[in-house]
């Protein structure tokens, strides 16, 4: 028998992703980012939310799921069945996600400079949990000669705001403890 799931949808500074808060954990840290069906393959809900139509992309955070529709799909064709979805998924106790993929975005090298360690500490402790608030999260994709290059995930990745989340919030406080941070960037 399956326990009563409960899901808050949110809205998002995207008007095309809506963040489910869930009474639920999934990990501490981080988050699986699914920006297609096939990366998702391995992985039981979000490969069932890509069945819905009109869903473009899912994001499994700490204790949230962001789905963005397609422009053209309407949150009236989506919503209802990806809540449903959610909640009947959580609720059977199933494995929900491939836990290798988390494993993947969460591995780190010993070998970092002290400015990559100072930028990956400023990103899990403040800045991935800010935006996490708005259902997305980023990725640190790299660091060189004072360029960071993020990949922006969830509510953020075609986000009209992002390009101002990334300049004014991210880079911002960054170069307050990274004096040789020249600028941010996202792939």
């Amino acid at each position: 028998m399956s326990k009563e799931v409960k899901l808050t949808a949110m809205p998002t500074p995207n008007p095309n992703t809506i963040k489910f808060l869930v009474e639920k954990t999934f990990f501490e840290k981080g988050s699986i980012d699914y920006p297609n069906a096939e990366k998702a393959e391995s992985s039981a809900l979000p490969n069932a939310l890509f069945n819905i139509s009109g869903i473009e992309g899912v994001m499994i955070g700490t204790n949230f799921i962001s789905i963005t529709k397609e422009d053209e799909a309407g949150w009236d064709v989506v919503l209802e069945p990806a809540s449903d979805l959610i909640k009947e998924m959580i609720g059977s106790e199933k494995e929900l996600y491939d836990a290798d993929l988390l494993q993947q975005a969460q591995e780190s090298n010993e070998n970092e400079s002290e400015s990559v360690q100072k930028i990956k500490e400023i990103l899990d402790n403040e800045i991935r949990p800010a935006i996490g608030m708005d259902g997305g999260d980023c990725e640190f994709i790299g660091y060189e000669s004072g360029i960071l290059t993020l990949k922006l995930q969830g509510a953020c990745s075609n986000c009209p705001s992002s390009v101002m989340t990334l300049k004014m919030g991210i880079e911002s406080r960054l170069r307050e403890e990274v004096p040789d941070l020249k600028e941010v960037i996202q792939i």
